[in-house]
Parts: C-alpha cells; sequence; structure tokens
C-alpha cells in the first residue's frame, strides 16, 4: 500500500541475559522426532487442544496450555514440520490496461505449487519455561524484477518463548507470565485475536489493507511482556515491542528491499490486552478489548526523522461449543485505526502528479481505518468441517493510495502512469467480500481445504475500480490446498 499507512537505535530493553540463553537453549541440544511438537509432549489428540482438531482454534484446554507456557506433560521437545501445497485460480486475469503484464500480476494463477513449508520446535524445557518457534520456508517470497520469476526464501516466523508461574488453591487460580515474542497478538489464545483469527493457510486470501496490528509488525519487532490469567475468567497483559535488529535480529525476516523491508520502529511500543472470559458445560465465551501505539519510519532503509504515529484500538468477542461429534466457533472483531504521518510522507504531491503539473491533491497527513471481520466455523466428528466469514475495511481516502487517476485536462481519460488490476482511482481503501471454506481431515495431520473468496468492493468501487473497467468480482479466487503435519 502506498505512502505508509503502514509503510510501512539502541539495543532492546534491557531483558535479562536469561531470556537470550533460553532462546538458544531452544535451538539445540533437541531430541528430535518428526511428529506434531505438542501432541508428543502431552499424550494428547490434536482434539484436545484445537476445536475438532482443526489449527490453530484452540479450546479450553489448549488456550490453558499456551497460557501455562507450553509447560503441560512430559519434557520432550520434538521437532516438527508443515507443509503447504496450493492450487489458485483467479475469476479473471485479464485487464485492457495496455500496460498489463499478466505475468507479474498473476503468476501462480492457475498452477499447482508447493506453497510453503516450516519447522517448529517447541514445548517444555522445565516447569516454567516453554516455547513455541517457528521457522518458514516460503518458496515464492520475491520476484525476479527483471522476468517476473519467483525465488524462495526462509526465515523467522512466529515465535512465542514463555516463563510462568501459577498458583492454586481452593478459592483460586492464578497464572502470572513473561513472553518473549516477535508478533504482536501471536501470543493471544482466543481465535478472535489478528494473528490467529483469519486467512491462516499460506496463500488465502483477504483484505489487503488492514490496521497495523492486524499483522503490520509480525516478524519485525521483538517483544516482551507480563500477563496474568485469574480464575479462567479475566486475564491482562502489557506488552512492549521494538525493532528486531542486532542480536534480536533473529526474530526477524529481515532487510530486504526486493521482499518488502522489515517494519522500523522507533522506541518501545506499547501493546495491551484484556480479556473477560466464562466456561460453562461444553460453552465458553471471551469478551475483550487490545489496543497498540506505534511510531513507524516511513522509509525503513533510513530511520531518521519524524515517525508515522499509530494508535489501534480493537473489540472482539468469540464464542465456542464442543461437545462430542460437534465443534462450533464463532468469532467477531472490530477495530479502529488513526494514524498521523511523518512530515516525509504527509501533505505530499500526488504520486501520479510529482512535479504539481496536473493540479492534483497532496496526500493526507492523517487518516482512519476501520475493519470489522466476523467467522463461523463447524467441525464433525473431528473430519469434516467448513466455515464462514466476512471482512469489511473502510477507511478515509487518501490520494497517496491513488494509483489511478483521471487527467483533468483530458475529462474521461486516465493519467499516464495509471495501474490496472491494483489499481486503485478512488484513493479509498475500502474493501469487502465473503470467504467460505469446506475441509477434511482425512487423518489427524492431514487437512484437505478448497476456499472461495468473493470480493464485493475492492479498492473502494464494486465496479471499475481501476478506470480500466475491472470489477471487485473479477478478483474472486478459488483456493485449493493440502495441509500437512507431521
Amino acid at each position: 500500500m502506498a505512502n505508509g499507512r503502514h509503510a510501512v537505535t539502541r539495543s532492546l530493553f534491557c531483558l535479562p541475559i536469561t531470556m537470550s540463553l533460553l532462546v538458544a537453549l531452544l535451538l539445540v541440544g533437541v531430541d528430535a522426532r518428526a511428529i506434531p511438537a505438542f501432541n508428543r509432549q502431552t499424550g494428547q489428540n490434536c482434539v484436545a487442544c484445537h476445536a475438532g482438531g482443526q489449527f490453530p482454534d484452540l479450546t479450553s484446554y489448549g488456550r490453558l496450555f499456551k497460557l501455562t507456557g507450553y509447560t503441560i506433560g512430559e519434557r520432550e521437545l520434538p521437532l516438527a514440520l508443515m507443509a503447504v501445497a496450493s492450487y489458485n485460480k483467479t475469476r479473471s486475469t485479464n485487464s485492457p490496461d495496455p500496460n498489463f503484464d499478466r505475468a507479474a500480476n498473476f503468476p501462480k494463477d492457475g498452477n499447482v505449487i508447493f506453497q510453503t513449508g516450516s519447522l517448529f520446535l517447541g514445548g517444555r524445557v522445565n516447569d516454567h519455561v516453554g516455547a513455541f518457534v517457528q521457522v518458514t520456508y516460503n518458496n515464492y517470497d520475491t520476484q525476479s524484477s527483471s522476468d517476473s520469476s519467483w525465488m524462495g526464501h526462509g526465515s523467522s516466523d512466529n515465535l512465542d518463548v514463555r516463563y510462568v508461574d501459577r498458583f492454586i488453591s481452593p478459592e483460586r487460580d492464578l497464572i502470572v507470565g513473561a513472553t518473549l515474542n516477535n508478533n504482536p497478538s501471536v501470543q493471544d489464545v482466543w481465535n478472535s485475536a489478528p494473528a490467529w483469527g483469519f486467512n491462516v493457510v499460506p496463500g488465502s486470501s483477504g483484505p489487503a489493507v488492514t490496521p497495523l496490528l492486524a499483522g503490520g509488525l509480525a516478524q519485525s519487532v521483538a517483544g516482551v511482556g507480563g500477563y496474568a490469567y485469574w480464575n479462567r475468567s479475566v486475564y491482562v497483559e502489557l506488552s512492549g515491542y521494538r525493532t528486531a535488529n542486532g542480536v534480536w535480529s533473529f526474530m526477524s525476516q529481515g532487510l530486504n528491499a526486493t521482499r518488502g523491508d522489515q517494519t522500523i520502529v522507533k522506541g518501545t511500543n506499547p501493546y495491551w490486552r484484556l480479556a473477560l472470559n466464562h466456561e460453562w458445560g461444553p460453552n465458553s465465551l471471551m469478551i475483550g478489548a487490545s489496543g497498540l501505539n506505534a511510531k513507524v519510519f516511513p522509509d525503513p532503509t533510513d530511520p531518521t526523522g519524524s515517525t508515522s504515529d499509530y494508535r489501534d484500538i480493537g473489540v472482539d468477542a468469540q464464542y465456542q461449543y464442543i461437545l462430542d461429534p460437534h465443534a462450533l466457533t464463532v468469532t467477531a472483531s472490530y477495530m479502529h485505526e488513526h494514524v498521523h504521518y511523518a512530515d516525509s510522507v504527509a501533505n505530499q504531491p500526488h504520486p501520479l502528479d510529482p512535479d504539481g503539473t496536473l493540479g492534483l491533491p497532496l496526500t493526507n497527513d492523517s487518516d482512519t481505518l476501520k475493519m470489522f471481520r466476523t467467522k463461523a466455523s463447524y467441525v464433525y466428528g473431528a473430519k469434516y468441517g467448513g466455515s464462514l466469514s466476512y471482512f469489511d475495511v473502510t477507511g478515509t481516502s487518501n490520494p497517496a493510495l491513488q494509483t489511478s487517476a483521471m487527467d483533468p485536462a483530458n475529462p474521461g481519460n486516465l493519467i499516464d502512469g495509471s495501474q490496472g488490476v491494483t489499481g486503485n482511482l478512488t484513493g479509498s481503501p475500502a474493501t469487502s467480500g465473503w470467504t467460505s471454506e469446506v475441509f477434511w481431515t482425512p487423518q489427524q495431520n492431514v487437512r484437505l481445504g478448497v476456499e472461495y473468496t468473493m470480493f464485493t468492493r475492492f479498492n473502494g468501487a464494486s465496479n471499475n475500480y481501476d478506470g480500466f473497467g475491472r470489477n471487485a468480482k473479477d478478483n474472486n479466487t478459488l483456493f485449493v490446498y493440502v495441509w500437512t503435519a507431521f
């Protein structure tokens, strides 16, 4: 997205050196076994921790396992592997744009590909320490500027290292812990959180523009925080995030201009989370809120000068009904973002009018973005299931987003340099649509699924959003995948 609505130092906060040693411990000296790590440790089937056995939706037991630092069970630290193969088909890959390059815009469309693979390392270190560590190889990570061919890349993915203690009495069950992680909300245990709530299958579709808290800092930052969970009813957390560079660079995807530079933040950026949880019989209900304040340098290659200041606040909820053979999970979330842009990107010339000769408006000095998402998923007998989700993103229109524009001197004609397919004629981020999915799990470590994403609005319009006649429904996508872990 242009200009930095997500455009998107001194070493990290004074963490005890033992945290660094802990991460090193987790990366060496492991009794490797090629099976899912947490199953081996707990001796439980996937359905114990995941609703209907479907990753990543956690059950009450799965939430407790994570909140207690992945320490339940015997001390086993096996490795696990995950791989995804997929087929992607877009409704229309045509455009009347004379400069349209199908190879660059739809290079994988209509092909069966090996999408991605991950190596996991996690589980119990001792009674109080545990972790979840993921390293991912993306087979289609970067496109060559010369021929649009794809190149693979491996890097750190989600990471969550914890120290936890638990105090239990007849009147009290209190869990207190500390977390070291690289993605605000990856430490969350409810499926309405951004990191785990939507489009978790690599390669699946969704809104391209989302608030910073919904993945904008993932694998770019290193954070440490503390949390408490009282009587399985009240959860509170406060964390702080800095750029994952220097000694903490192993937690990031790294700086690469062709891949999309790592987001660089200034100082320590606070994230908070509050949730109220109630469980009765096979039911559970959570209502929560979260927020993030972040100062982001608009140019990651030059982290100096003023920053774009983000303030994200969200509310969310989750309802679950789990009673064999049924598993139902319903989530909803709403997030509001306000960003005040750095001087270097606020009130700047229109991207299609750099010298101002066309008289196009200057870019905004601030914007708001609103995102609503909801999802219902059902699994029968831990084998057959489906889901339906809705997403809606709205916000202020900004000339910085307007990659297609009409020529004031020639009404009805687009300015040279306007983009088709991914173009934006209005400068609005508004995108909405539905994703439906059906899946089958023939055995607990293999999942076959079919998703269809239908866009009702894209880049601010339902019809002719790019000025070249392309409609939102032209981006409707069929996505077929095989997801396996062992």
